[in-house]
């Protein structure tokens, strides 16, 4: 044993804390592509266009002008006030740039609502399937995710009733996505309603993952915000402004949390990336906004080609996925370990898909998820080496 270490090893929470299932596959591929394979990549969550011109340009001219210091914890003015005029645009609400707070990523964001709303033992119901991260931010708190099977009968989201069915004693919230990775499903403005009745009738808080808003194919997707304007909203520039490497999300919280709020990111994050705030300033410009809508009807293209390909493969899609850039299929008919079945289809044809199983536990190892975020010549390509192991 070494000075740096002690009996019983490190914090036990790390050990309850799972990995991504998915490194194993992306790692593989990109040796596989290395070693000169045609890998077609459909596993990464990640949007395939590089960020648009104009934030790019915005985040060089920040540099330019010397904009390397520290900000605000919350972020700079100019970003919450921006941030503040497009909720009053998309969603016709007006919310005091005081309650929405800049942070470090989405990720940022879940660590001050796990490190505000939980105490130790406190857990939150979420769905199973699900975004891993969620659960594994609440246990960093010696919180719990309280995770409640859902499939296709519910859209694969929480509802009132389940809600209802699966509240504990030691339950102090609800955690949902809209639109949800790994599913797609988005919740609209009535089962929103429904949610947010049940959780205030249970004195619990209601907080909503809504990072894919501005990715909806079908219908617009209400935020939370339009009917509980209470609920934690957790959002990012990552996915509809295609902003991940510069890590930059927010927070929008209610008017009697922001100063604890302010005060944990004092603590946890001390500042922002300066650059990366006057960049996502450009996401907001009208010609910004007309490239990222652009993409997203490109992605709904893609949507529209992989979906009916996949069930003619032989894959169970009961639900049609909304927003997002995902497909969660079943794939009973071809297997019973996810895991093994994507690193065989990777290894044999080069085709990259996630596996079930990092997203939960429910029916996790018969289900697998595709990933839409390349061009439709690669989405054409996968399906043809799919059909050919396949049939």
């Amino acid at each position: 044993m070494t000075d740096t270490q002690r009996p019983g090893g490190y914090a036990r929470r790390v050990a309850e804390i799972e990995p991504f299932h998915v490194v194993e596959v992306l790692t593989r591929a990109n040796e596989l592509a290395a070693a000169g394979r045609n890998i077609v990549h459909l596993a990464a969550g990640e949007p395939d266009f590089a960020t648009a011109a104009p934030i790019i340009e915005a985040g060089r001219a920040a540099l330019a002008k010397g904009e390397t210091y520290y900000t605000q914890a919350a972020g700079i003015p100019a970003l919450r006030e921006a941030l503040s005029a497009y909720y009053a645009s998309e969603y016709g609400l007006d919310i005091a740039p005081r309650r929405i707070m800049v942070t470090p990523g989405a990720s940022g964001a879940l660590l001050l609502v796990s490190a505000l709303l939980l105490n130790p033992g406190d857990g939150m119901l979420m769905t199973d399937p699900g975004y891993p991260c969620n659960r594994h931010f609440l246990r960093l708190v010696e919180g719990e995710g309280q995770l409640v099977p859902v499939g296709a009968d519910s859209n694969y989201q929480l509802n009132a009733q389940l809600v209802a069915d699966n509240w504990r004693d030691n339950t102090i919230g609800v955690m949902v996505a809209s639109p949800a990775n790994p599913t797609g499903a988005v919740l609209d403005r009535e089962e929103l309603e429904a949610l947010s009745r049940e959780v205030r009738a249970r004195r619990g808080y209601l907080v909503v993952d809504e990072i894919y808003h501005g990715l909806a194919y079908d219908t617009p997707t209400p935020s939370v915000l339009e009917v509980d304007p209470d609920a934690f909203v957790i959002n990012s520039f990552s996915k509809y402004f295609g902003m991940t490497g510069w890590r930059l999300g927010w927070l929008v919280a209610p008017e009697a949390a922001v100063d604890e709020m302010e005060k944990l990111a004092q603590n946890l994050f001390i500042s922002l990336s300066t650059m990366a705030q006057h960049a996502a300033l450009a996401g907001f410009e009208p010609a910004t906004r007309a490239i990222l809508d652009e993409r997203r009807d490109i992605f709904r293209q893609r949507r529209d080609f992989l979906l009916p390909a996949v069930k003619a493969l032989g894959f169970e899609v009961p639900c049609t996925p909304q927003g997002a850039f995902y497909i969660y299929a079943d794939a009973a008919r071809f297997t019973d370990d996810s895991q093994a079945f994507c690193l065989g289809l990777l290894e044999e044809h080069g085709v990259a898909l996630t596996p079930g199983v990092d997203f939960g536990h429910y029916q996790a190892q018969r289900h697998l998820r595709f990933s839409y975020t390349t061009g439709m010549d690669r989405l054409q390509l996968a399906v043809e080496r799919l059909a050919a192991v396949l049939d």
